[in-house]
């Protein structure tokens, strides 16, 4: 049985979600975020017990479509933000996730925005900035660097969206008190 799970952003919740599911029992096969692959099928008290370990270390099982395809599309765009060099790629996020989900992208973006409460567009933009606060507290790149790793056209263009976006300029970010980084679930 497949499980849809809520609020897998990283390779650490792939791991904590396996060990979750084999500690009650299960083979479990998480190869990506979102979903894991559950062996014997569990009935439904099985999953009720699931749902219950599994929301206490932040995570939701997902039980219907519309929600499955809106968590979908978060994974997708975490995972291009976070874990490749957008510089490399130069993508276009509405053709990636319109060919990777084969749905049209204007009913992607519709079904999103009812769901979450802001845009595809809105939301990418939020990751690409967290990415940015990461790459800054690390501090081995400068800002023209940045903004070709994370896909802007220039250092500017980055700078405006860091601004309009946190309130701060990317060099207030770095002289500010740690801590402002937000959890990618919580994006």
């Amino acid at each position: 049985m497949i499980l849809h799970i809520k609020n897998m952003v990283c390779d650490r919740c792939i791991l904590v979600v396996r060990q979750q599911l084999e500690s009650l029992g299960f083979n479990a096969e998480v190869e990506r975020l979102g979903s894991a692959i559950v062996e014997p099928d569990p009935d439904n008290d099985q999953l009720s017990k699931i749902a219950s370990a599994l929301k206490i270390l932040g995570f939701e099982l997902i039980d219907n479509e519309k929600d499955r395809m809106v968590e979908r599309i978060k994974n997708l765009i975490v995972e291009k933000v976070h874990y490749t060099d957008l510089a490399d790629n130069h993508i276009n996020f509405s053709d990636y996730l319109s060919g990777t989900l084969n749905k049209d992208y204007a009913g992607l973006s519709r079904m999103f925005s009812d769901s979450e409460d802001t845009t595809i567009e809105k939301f990418i933009i939020q990751q690409k900035i967290e990415k940015v606060k990461e790459l800054l507290e690390y501090g081995e790149l400068n800002m023209n660097e940045i903004a070709w790793k994370m896909g802007y056209s220039s250092s500017a263009h980055l700078s405006a969206q860091f601004k309009n976006i946190t309130g701060l300029t990317p060099s207030q970010f770095k002289t500010a008190e740690p801590g402002k980084r937000k959890p990618l679930d919580k994006i």
